[in-house]
């Protein structure tokens, strides 16, 4: 027992003795230092040397009281380029202070990590983070470390989360790591471990350090990854770990590792670099390594990793691979070999090169800028393989080859070539003539949107005749160097052929400083003669270029403008070779071409009617980058408007929609003036094959709609034929009768529906559902949300759901889905928009609009950290996904050819809320009970779940699954929600009651749910809030409105009002020197008519053509009344001189100049007429007079009563007039009869009169003279006065 008791001391001994030494070698050297901090401060080189600079004082600002100004040091080139040789970046071991600088002492072997705070705001891989993890084990954390150490090989995302921990990290070298020691041959003594030094507010330092530090960092960075020209830091952060040896090694603390990081942000872009200065191991012991040489096995992860369950970035092929020796030699950044830059804010990109012909299968091409305008120039920055000067590169722009450029090993330049495509095309290099393995995707923006590199100061190169034309281009995108020269000229486009022409026109400047400023006169070309071919063109662009190309880059890149009108330049020329009419004329060759052209607008969507319905259809319109409110406002082909909007996408012929809207927000129409929205034969967005005349992105629209406005209407007075022609016929614009609004289906909130029968309901189910499905000959569609857990209320787990994402697809389009972020990855951007599987981005003005294949995705202007995006397809259905505060809510609006053809959560869209809970397989869903949440649940929501296997009624899910995952991870049957309305709150809360939340929510049972149901205010509030959003859209901006159609305004006049509702009263008024003519008012009927125009449409024509018409009108009705009488009076002077001649008696005479009662008939007054010359000596004998019992009322009072009683014997009756029972005699009286009745001569016309009291042949006078006045031609008689007893009938005396 003795025995055993002296072994186990021994044991015992031997074992205090080993950790001993072995503490004794993790305290490394044990010799003293002899650095002596006072000669470190005599020539002090803070980049250089092994003692910490001094802190900065706070730097005061101009208004405080005690500022003084400050010298900031001087730094020259030359100690510039010295300082930017060394691989490392300083860091310190000692102080002023007797302290240990930068060594961050509390890491060791039993504390493998501190926290350092960094208050600033650090983006990494799409998060923001204020603070960090510095490790032993090689790496920079965001986030809590891994529960337990995972064996190697690590993958990251991890896979199991998140049921373990997914840690966000930065890591030059993640393996298991403890401090070694400095071997006696190494030139650097300073202390192993772990340091970390914090450089803040850099643009502020003034001091010999902060100014090194900072231009040094500025210039590694601009030279070392593209993309960075224009990079400036403002914060830094470097971590070195200096002499790290490998856990589990036997005697191997002198075999270290000595790397470092440093990262550098101005809080919007984010760069680390990795620094490599010597690796003597690979891997630790767990791994596999040696204990000895720590060789072998899984070596080390290099790469980042964004964190729970998002997703990472391995730097292959080094990364837990042999090959990561290499990392001491390789990456080539700033041309230092072990140097390593990464941009990391939101994506990873490397700067480094690869000399493996397998890495492209990894490791993206990395370009800048990464869009570029269609007609080319742009000088494209390209790392990926590793260059060499003598090997040729080939760069490949869609399927346009040029060839690039030898800069230095990482890098070379590509001069974009002109490409006819918009959109996202491939770029892919080749060296030596092999395959394009190396490939990226490039952006081509259209000349109407892409950035504006050349522009005018002013507007007035819309002219034809501007005094001067003051021209501005960005000059630091040619070149840095302002004394360079550039060359200025003029380019035009045409479409006359099959394939479209670009030509050179013209020199306007050349020698120029590049300066970004010239003038230009006009005047000094408009004596140029350029040709009858050239002349032809229209519009063109200005294109300036370097003179002398740089010769590093041994070629120049090109600045375009935006399509601009040439005339300005060929007005002159037009002018003297076409005549004074040049517009007429080349407006008039545009018409007939037109004309010929096959009609296009009756494939186009109807414009709404309202601005707020045009908004709200986000289907088929999407805002008009020419005229945004919220973008560029200034709106010169639409003065006066306060919107326009175009059709998403192109009809089959590639044309497109456009509305515009006024400050009232009524449709702006071309009949009223020339500044209402057109439609356009061809689409700014072009149609495939883009390379084709009347389908180029932006150009064919220029050619076909923008062109002729100029030559039509711009350039020629807007009331000219030509502009009436354009604005009435060939580009008139639609207006808004027949128009139908969209019908719109919501989701939101925990969740809630609302359909679009109206019907609202509630649902939490846990994965990926079908929204809208429609599969029928017509449309095919597909609208998928995905739903997820909420976070946890203070109870715990809070049992609902939450929308975190949508993917749509229609047909053959490829498949958009929209996702929220992760709640530390919204600092810049708050949704994820992935196309095809690939993220994009919408944070410049260029593409905030972008197209896909059958699909146009954008956000509002207005919106820059990409909360709110839009989904547009070919049919005109659409899909608005909205976020705030983390609060996601998507809308789905499908045209009225949707009806009755759909299926899913949004129910089938027929007008009856009975038939919204139909199943998959079309029968009959459960009972229409909304508040029965747990039938609903079961028996109707669950059957919409889709996963990765295709369904024929419900297809497959269209979400991109990321890290190996499926549909199955978000899937969970098992989930129970709260199926009560109005959930009970928890018994023990006091903190809320029912009360609080009816207050809040009023009456909306969703918002009641949410708030229950999680406990937090934030939730009801935002499912009230999206409730309201979609009922009033649904209530208001998609109601139809009456409209009683386009109103021309007179030509020369205007209107009182542009509206067009019901109730809308319209006058017309004309110009100065103008008259209105025809109806002048009209109203707008209920029944969306115009009421009648009884006096024909209003027209404003001159005052002196007004006045020869009312002259003409008068002189018409003159003629119509004095022609007759002329042509009756010359007829009766023939029968006249005929009766004369004949010896007939004058009876014209007779009747202009006698009693009016004698134009009645002769046959009817007994009155013969008498021989030529003989009337006056017969007058006597030839008056009778009437007599009876009483006087007769219808006597004319002429003749003597002796005459009365001498012919008594001939006295017939005559009884009109008089009653029946009434007696009177008529007596035959004829002034003018001949004396001798009995003659058969042919003179005589008249037979003898009848015997009294005949009653065939009535006879009486006409009437009764009211005139004493004599008569001319009368006998002179007396008249008798007798008594007059009998009632007059004036019917006969009327005059």
């Amino acid at each position: 027992m003795m025995n055993r008791g002296k072994i186990l001391g021994f044991v015992a001994l031997a074992a205090l003795l080993l950790v001993a030494v072995n503490a004794r070698e993790e305290e490394g050297p044990c010799e003293e230092d002899d650095f002596d901090i006072e000669s470190a401060q005599i020539n002090y080189d803070p980049m250089t040397s092994r003692l910490a600079p001094s802190r900065v004082e706070r730097q005061l600002q101009l208004n405080d009281p005690a500022y003084q100004p400050r010298q900031v040091y001087d730094l020259k080139k030359e100690e510039l380029d010295e300082i930017r040789k060394e691989k490392m970046y300083p860091f310190y071991d000692k102080d002023a202070y007797g302290k240990s600088g930068d060594l961050v002492r509390e890491i060791n072997d039993n504390s493998a990590q501190v926290q350092k705070q960094l208050n600033f705001l650090l983006p990494f891989f799409g998060f923001g983070f204020n603070y960090t993890w510095l490790s032993i084990h090689g790496f920079l954390g965001f986030s809590d470390s891994m529960g337990s150490s995972p064996l190697p090989p690590l993958q990251f995302p991890v896979q199991t989360w998140p049921v373990d921990n997914d840690p966000s990290f930065i890591s030059p070298f993640y393996s298991r790591c403890r401090i070694g020691r400095v071997k006696e041959s190494d030139q650097d003594k300073r202390t192993p471990g772990v340091y970390f030094r914090l450089e803040r507010d850099l643009p502020a330092r003034f001091d010999e350090s902060g100014v090194k530090m900072r231009e040094r960092i500025k210039w590694d960075i601009r030279e070392a990854i593209v993309g960075s020209e224009n990079f400036f830091p403002k914060h830094a952060i470097i971590a070195t770990w200096k002499n790290v040896s490998f856990v589990g090694g036997y005697n191997a603390m002198e075999n270290t590792n000595t790397f470092q990081i440093v990262i550098v942000t101005d809080e919007v872009r984010t760069y680390a670099m990795f620094n490599y200065a010597h690796l003597g191991w690979t891997t630790h012991a767990e791994a596999g390594g040696d204990t000895n040489t720590g060789q072998g096995g899984v070596p080390a992860f290099v790469g980042f990793n964004a964190g729970n369950g998002t997703k990472a970035y391995e730097y292959k092929p080094y990364s837990q691979d042999m090959r990561i020796r290499d990392l001491t030699y390789k990456g080539y950044a700033n041309r230092i070999p072990g140097r390593h830059v990464f941009r990391i804010d939101e994506r990873v990109m490397s700067g480094n090169c690869f000399d493996d012909e397998t890495v492209y299968t990894s490791q993206p091409l990395v370009f800048a800028p990464e869009s570029g305008n269609m007609m080319g120039g742009m000088m494209v920055n390209v790392t990926g393989p590793c260059f060499n000067p003598d090997r040729r590169i080939i760069c490949r722009f869609d399927t346009q080859d040029v060839v690039g450029k030898y800069i230095d090993q990482n890098r070379a330049v590509c001069i974009m070539p002109r490409v006819y495509a918009t959109g996202y095309v491939d770029l892919t290099i080749s060296i030596d003539g092999g395959n394009f393995n190396w490939k990226g995707r490039f952006y081509v923006e259209s000349p109407t949107t892409a950035p504006e590199m050349v522009w005018f100061q002013t507007e007035n190169f819309h002219e034809l005749n501007p005094p001067e034309l003051r021209l501005r281009w960005d000059k630091t995108n040619l070149t840095v160097d302002e004394s360079a020269k550039v060359r200025i000229s003029v380019w035009g486009y045409r479409e006359d052929t099959v394939n479209p022409k670009m030509e050179y026109i013209d020199m306007l400047t050349d020698g120029v400083v590049n300066n970004g400023d010239v003038k230009i006169y006009p005047l000094d070309f408009a004596n140029r003669d350029n040709g009858p071919n050239l002349r032809q063109y229209t519009f063109g662009f200005i294109q300036i270029n370097l003179t002398i190309y740089d010769p590093k880059v041994g070629m120049s890149p090109i600045l375009w403008s935006r399509p601009i009108p040439l005339g300005w330049y060929f007005s002159p020329q037009w002018k003297r070779f076409e005549g004074d009419k040049w517009a007429h004329d080349r407006c008039n060759k545009w018409i007939d071409y037109d004309r010929q052209m096959r009609p296009f607008t009756y494939e186009l969507p109807i414009c709404p009617c309202m601005m707020h319905q045009a908004a709200s259809d986000k289907g088929r319109y999407v805002p008009d980058f020419e005229c945004d409110r919220f973008g560029n406002a200034q709106c010169f082909y639409h003065q006066g408007a306060q919107m326009c909007y175009r059709s998403g996408l192109s009809s089959r012929d590639g044309a497109g929609q456009q509305c515009c809207y006024d400050k009232d927000g009524l449709l702006m129409m071309t009949s009223d003036n020339k500044w209402g929205g057109n439609p356009g034969r061809s689409h700014n967005l072009g149609l495939m094959p883009w390379n084709e005349a009347g389908k180029v992105p932006s150009l064919s629209h220029w050619q076909m709609d923008v062109t002729p406005f100029y030559t039509c209407c711009l350039w020629q007075d807007e009331t000219s034929e030509d502009c009436e022609i354009y604005r009435f016929e060939r580009r008139a614009s639609q207006d808004c009768v027949g128009y139908q609004p969209p019908g719109a289906a919501a989701v939101f909130g925990d969740p809630h529906f609302y359909t679009f029968d109206n019907m609202t309901y509630t649902f939490n189910g846990k994965g990926e559902f079908v929204l809208v499905r429609a599969d029928t000959v017509r449309h095919k569609l597909d609208v998928q949300a995905r739903f997820e857990a909420i976070p946890n209320n203070v109870y715990g787990t809070a049992r609902a759901t939450v929308l975190t994402a949508v993917a749509a697809q229609e047909n053959t389009s490829v498949v958009v889905e929209v996702r929220i972020r992760p709640p530390y990855a919204q600092w810049r951007y708050r949704l994820d928009v992935i196309v095809d599987q690939r993220y994009v981005y919408f944070d410049t003005f260029s593409r905030h609009v972008q197209n896909f294949k059958g699909v146009t995705v954008y956000t509002p202007t207005s919106i820059l950290n990409q909360s709110h995006v839009v989904i547009m397809f070919q049919s005109g259905a659409g899909v608005e996904v909205v976020e705030n505060n983390r609060h996601m809510s998507a809308r789905v609006y499908l045209p009225l050819s949707y009806m009755n053809q759909t299926r899913g959560l949004f129910g089938n869209w027929s007008m009856d809320l009975y038939d919204d809970f139909t199943l998959p397989d079309g029968t009959p869903g459960p009972s229409l009970d909304i508040n029965n949440l747990e039938s609903l649940h079961n028996s109707f929501g669950m059957k919409w779940s889709v996963d990765d296997k295709f369904d024929p009624y419900k297809g497959k899910s269209l979400f991109y699954h990321e890290n190996g995952r499926s549909s199955n991870f978000f899937y969970d049957a098992t989930f129970q929600p709260i199926f009560d309305v109005r959930p009970l709150l928890p018994a023990n809360y006091s903190s809320l009651n029912s009360t609080q939340i009816d207050q809040t929510c009023g009456n909306s049972y969703q918002c009641y749910y949410d708030y229950a149901v999680t406990l937090n205010r934030q939730y009801a509030i935002y499912a009230k809030y999206y409730l309201d959003e979609i009922v009033n859209i649904k209530s208001n901006n998609l109601k139809v409105v009456i409209s009683c159609g386009a109103l021309p305004a007179p030509k020369n006049g205007r209107k009182s009002t542009f509206a067009y509702t019901p109730g809308t009263f319209v006058k017309f008024d004309c110009d100065p020197g103008y008259v209105l003519v025809g109806e002048d008012r009209r109203w707008c009927y209920a029944s969306a008519e115009w009421n009648w125009a009884l006096w024909g449409d209003a027209q404003c024509i001159p005052e002196k053509e007004y006045a020869a018409e009312k002259a003409g009108i008068i002189a018409g009705i003159v003629l119509a009344v004095l022609v007759p009488l002329m042509i009756l009076a010359y007829c009766c002077c023939r029968r006249q001189r005929r009766n004369y001649k004949k010896g007939l008696e004058n009876k014209t005479l007779k009747i202009l100049t006698t009693s009016r009662h004698s134009l009645n008939d002769t046959s009817g007054h007994g009155l013969t007429v008498s021989a030529k010359g003989s009337a006056p000596a017969h007058v006597e004998s030839g008056w009778k007079t009437k007599e009876s019992h009483s006087t007769s009322p219808f006597s004319s009072g002429i003749g003597s009563d002796e005459e009365r009683k001498t012919n008594a014997s001939t006295v017939s009756t005559f009884d009109r007039g008089s009653s029946p029972s009434s007696t009177s005699t008529a007596v035959k009286v004829s002034p003018t009869e001949s004396s001798s009745s009995g003659s058969n001569s042919s003179r005589n016309r008249e037979s003898a009169p009848s015997s009294v009291g005949s009653k065939t042949n009535h006879q009486r006078y006409d009437g009764v003279y009211y005139t004493h006045e004599p008569i001319r031609g009368a006998p002179v008689i007396d008249f008798v006065d007798d008594n007059m007893d009998v009632e007059i009938n004036h019917r006969n005396t009327e005059v």
